[in-house]
């Protein structure tokens, strides 16, 4: 794997009697999302393989970032730790250069550290990706 592509769901909204894994994406979230998807073509990333979580505002996330590549849907995504992520990672990754993994925090950010120790940022912004290639990490924060 040449890049990985840690994406942080939109910025999520919390109706009344919810459950966590199943709360949407706020009108900011929808908005983020879109851009963040802009960003990640912009930068020239061409995706091979997406790995999600299964909760509503990551699968909404990535539906708005409209992302072309394959996807798997994975329940472990969802409140895995940065090491949990990682490890997902390398089981699904087969021979994809560029992965994408859309889910939450902190283990995006715990896993973002565990590749390039300088990462600084302890969390972060809902719909802020960082592209992490031969050890170093890059937050972009789509505006």
């Amino acid at each position: 794997m040449d890049t990985l592509i840690l994406l942080r769901h939109g910025k999520s909204a919390y109706p009344d009697k919810v459950k966590d894994h199943d709360r949407p994406l706020a009108p900011r979230g929808v908005r983020q999302a879109g851009l963040a998807g802009k960003a990640i073509r912009r930068f020239g990333h061409d995706v091979d393989l997406v790995l999600c979580s299964t909760a509503e505002r990551a699968q909404a996330t990535l539906a708005q970032a409209a992302v072309d590549a394959p996807v798997r849907h994975l329940p472990a995504l969802y409140g895995a730790t940065g090491t949990e992520i990682l490890k997902i990672v390398e089981a699904e990754r087969g021979d994809a250069a560029t992965v994408l993994v859309v889910g939450h925090d902190p283990g995006l950010a715990e896993a973002a550290q565990i590749l390039d120790p300088t990462f600084t940022f302890a969390k972060f912004p809902t719909s802020a990706f960082t592209v992490i290639r031969e050890g170093h990490a890059e937050l972009h924060i789509p505006r």
